[in-house]
């Protein structure tokens, strides 16, 4: 049964592996964001309730 044998998969997921890890996390890492997140509270506004006619 070939699937069983970690030969050369297991070397692909290594390698996989050290490139997603070394290479391109820290260039991914690198951007800023366009939409930072702000400090400011967030306000709630005072709505009045709608008043229906047939109630």
């Amino acid at each position: 049964m070939p699937q069983l044998n970690p030969n050369p998969w297991f070397f692909i997921m290594l390698t996989s592996w050290f490139i997603f890890s070394f290479i391109l996390q820290p260039k991914l890492l690198t951007f800023t964001s366009m939409n930072p997140p702000s400090n400011k509270t967030p306000t709630t506004s005072n709505t009045t309730p709608w008043t229906w006619p047939w109630t």
